[in-house]
């Protein structure tokens, strides 16, 4: 006696039923998996579309910068050593001095202080840098907002070192301007090792070199040297220790007087003190002019009968440095610029 499945007045036995639901059951979902898994299908994309958009949202929070890696190095701050990862980003700059070097090495800063008067401090090539605050005081939100991989830091950002440090990895890299040819060397090895430019800091480092022996062949034996900084109408003097002590440790000019009190702000002066001392060469900071502030300019404030009697007036030998040497000191640019000038001046001297 044979039995019929489907009927309908089916006669197979009552334990078969739901053996018979179960196989329907699993058939159904079976084609409704292989449905929704279909490429046609609008409600998910494909594993490998999903892995490539991944990758490319990653991408781009790298502000072209050389390959981000995994691999950490070592770099030398006031702190002692950090161990950071090789190319960091998105990455925060607040030191002038270390925008010149990243720009001259052309690496990408993704956020940097507001309102800067020099022209030199990010790379021609990449995007402008997103404002995260003063070179005083940082902007919290924008860099919360930002979430940087390294934050670099330089003296006038240095007390907000704790501050900063909870954000992100920050690095302490001031120069020392008791050594400042040393540790500016130091620095831009540094960058060039952290960003993959190893190559180009030394290409960077060798033009600075050249560029220092060809001035110290010129100065050489040209008289004694002051170094003043004029601010309005008040002025003070800078000696081997300060961030222009270079033009004396490392250029070889004689100080006009080697009793100069190391300051930050320098050692306030007269136009007795500059007559007094008189030296051979003068060489002018207008802090005023550097920061973009009006007011009487350097040149006019040291026209003054008692400066003119100094043989650096009298011979024209005055060199005023350029806004660099005080907002960059120990850049890239800056060395380039000043050793420029004062080359030049020197050479053109009677």
């Amino acid at each position: 006696m044979s039995t019929t499945l489907f009927s309908n007045r089916s006669t197979a036995p009552l334990f078969k039923r739901p053996l018979l639901t179960a196989i329907m059951t699993a058939l159904v979902a079976t084609i409704s998996v292989t449905g929704c898994s279909s490429p046609e299908s609008n409600d998910s994309e494909p594993a490998e579309s999903k892995a490539e958009n991944q990758t490319a949202d990653a991408a781009s929070n790298v502000a072209n910068n050389d390959a981000v890696s995994a691999e950490t190095i070592a770099v030398n701050t006031v702190k002692g050593d950090v161990d950071l990862a090789i190319n960091p980003s998105p990455l925060v700059v607040y030191d002038m001095t270390l925008m010149q070097d990243l720009a001259a090495l052309d690496v990408a800063v993704d956020g940097a202080p507001s309102n800067l008067v020099l022209d030199n401090l990010h790379a021609k090539t990449q995007p402008e840098p997103k404002g995260v605050g003063t070179v005083f005081e940082p902007d919290l939100e924008a860099l919360n907002a930002m979430q940087p991989q390294a934050i670099l830091i330089g003296s006038r950002m240095a007390e907000k070192y704790d501050e900063l440090s909870n954000i992100a990895p920050t690095l302490d890299m001031t120069i020392d301007t008791a050594n400042i040819y040393e540790s500016s060397k130091q620095r831009l090895h540094d960058l060039g090792a952290l960003f993959g430019k190893s190559d180009q800091a030394a290409k960077l480092q060798g033009n600075i070199d050249t560029l220092i022996d060809d001035t110290k062949t010129v100065t050489k034996n040209k008289g004694t040297g002051l170094v003043i900084m004029v601010n309005g109408n008040k002025m003070s003097a800078y000696g081997d220790k300060s961030r222009y002590g270079f033009i004396h440790s490392v250029l070889g000019v004689p100080m006009t007087d080697d009793q100069i009190k190391d300051a930050r702000h320098g050692q306030p002066v007269s136009f007795e003190y500059i007559q007094k001392t008189n030296p051979d060469w003068l060489f002018v900071l207008d802090r005023s002019a550097a920061i973009g502030e009006d007011g009487v300019g350097a040149k006019a404030v040291l026209d003054n009968p008692l400066v003119a009697q100094t043989n650096a007036w009298s011979k024209d030998q005055v060199v005023y440095l350029s806004p660099d040497s005080y907002l960059a000191f120990g850049g890239y640019y800056q060395w380039i610029q000043d050793l420029t000038t004062i080359k030049n001046a020197f050479a053109g001297s009677k």
